[in-house]
């Protein structure tokens, strides 16, 4: 199946290229009225369109570099494409939109179809979405391409607390409003949701993200109960943009056949993100926290974590704004993210010390953006790992270099 669909989108490729006047492409550049929101990140992508078709296209792929160590042992050097996201979007007719969006990752280990979409315009405050949707929990969930970071891994709490990229089959309601340097936004969804995996994983913890290896979340539900996601922000021009998400239901199978086999047991994510850039030397500031509460039966031992917190802040500071190699748009910033992540917040029953499964990390960083589209980033990493125990905390170091761009 996958030898198919790469073979059909290289085929569907070089016909276009051997088919099209470029003279009759047109790129469809990204907003930059400076009111845009997270939960405009879907949509506010470059496509390419051609003529009057009524489909666009675009995409973006991630190269990196890496040599990390962990307490002295390292694989040496690594080599890896991230991933490459094709974009498709289409205005079916006046209040009518469609948009996917599909990722090859690691080569074509994983293919997955990430948004796929359509989208009724009511009223600005009132329009429906179907489809496989996007759960919009935090703000990386959705803002998540590649060469909108400075960074070339994403946050850990939204890749392993979280999530990242987390979307299911649903429908459900979003809505925004301005008024003068105002806007306010809000989304609500039904989807399928988590399954058993994320306290029956080879990780040996709680893991939300082990649901995405579920197969079949997005024909059917692991226990018949819709999954509640919901988020509300504020955007202010000047200030910039604050956002509160939720995200729950239930993640066990407590029915079979008609037969209670278990008490119905929930998982509730709080996110809170917020983004700003200080006007006197354009600092770029993203953070982004959330917590996890997940009912996790008695019968389990206490590495598997009923509240789970973390989060990041980027601190992004432009260096040099000047023609560059002939670019004329050229930026060069300077970075650092900070995060920290515990994976088992709380005691230990028996001795009531306390469960020190923690993670901290500092990613400097220096970027290049020869324009705003395309990010060329040298990182060093350094990440401390501290196990249930509190033992000295393995720590991992090393440098990565890559780039993003879309297309």
């Amino acid at each position: 199946m996958r030898k198919i669909l790469i073979l059909t989108l290289c085929s569907l490729a070089m016909n276009a290229g051997a088919q099209i006047d470029p003279t009759l492409l047109k790129r469809k550049q990204q907003d930059t009225t400076g009111m845009l929101m997270n939960m405009d990140a879907v949509y506010n992508r470059p496509f390419l369109s051609v003529a009057k078709m009524p489909v666009s296209l675009g995409g973006y792929l991630e190269a990196n570099w890496q040599h990390l160590g962990t307490d002295g042992v390292t694989e040496g050097h690594q080599f890896q494409m991230r991933r490459t996201t094709l974009f498709i979007a289409s205005g079916l007719e006046h209040r009518l939109k469609f948009l996917s969006e599909i990722e090859f990752e690691d080569g074509t280990k994983e293919i997955n179809i990430e948004f796929a979409a359509l989208d009724m315009e009511i009223h600005p405050l009132l329009n429906l979405r179907g489809g496989i949707v996007m759960n919009p929990i935090g703000a990386f969930n959705q803002n998540h391409d590649g060469p909108r970071w400075e960074f070339i891994d994403r946050p850990t709490s939204a890749t392993q607390m979280l999530p990242a990229t987390w979307s299911n089959v649903g429908f459900g309601m979003y809505g925004k409003q301005y008024k003068k340097d105002w806007a306010f936004a809000w989304e609500a969804y039904l989807t399928n949701g988590f399954d058993d995996r994320i306290i029956n994983n080879a990780d040996g913890r709680t893991l939300l993200p082990a649901s995405k290896l579920n197969p079949n979340r997005f024909e059917e539900s692991f226990n018949g109960v819709p999954m509640v996601t919901a988020k509300t922000a504020v955007r202010n021009r000047r200030i910039g943009e604050v956002g509160l998400s939720y995200m729950g239901g239930v993640y066990n199978k407590f029915q079979e056949d008609g037969f209670t086999i278990d008490q119905k047991r929930y998982v509730h994510v709080y996110a809170i993100d917020a983004n700003t850039t200080i006007p006197r030397t354009q600092t770029a500031l993203t953070a982004e926290w959330a917590f996890v509460r997940v009912d996790v039966p008695a019968t389990y031992s206490q590495q598997y974590g009923s509240a789970q917190q973390g989060g990041f802040i980027d601190i992004v500071q432009p260096v040099y704004k000047r023609p560059l190699f002939g670019f004329d748009k050229s930026v060069v910033n300077i970075a650092c993210r900070l995060e920290y992540l515990d994976w088992n917040k709380g005691t230990f029953a028996q001795t009531g010390g306390n469960i020190a499964d923690e993670f901290i990390s500092i990613v400097p960083a220096i970027s290049w953006r020869p324009g705003s589209q395309t990010v060329f980033r040298l990182n060093y990493r350094y990440n401390m790992q501290t196990d249930l125990l509190g033992n000295p905390p393995a720590r991992t170091a090393g440098f990565q270099a890559g780039f993003s761009s879309y297309f």
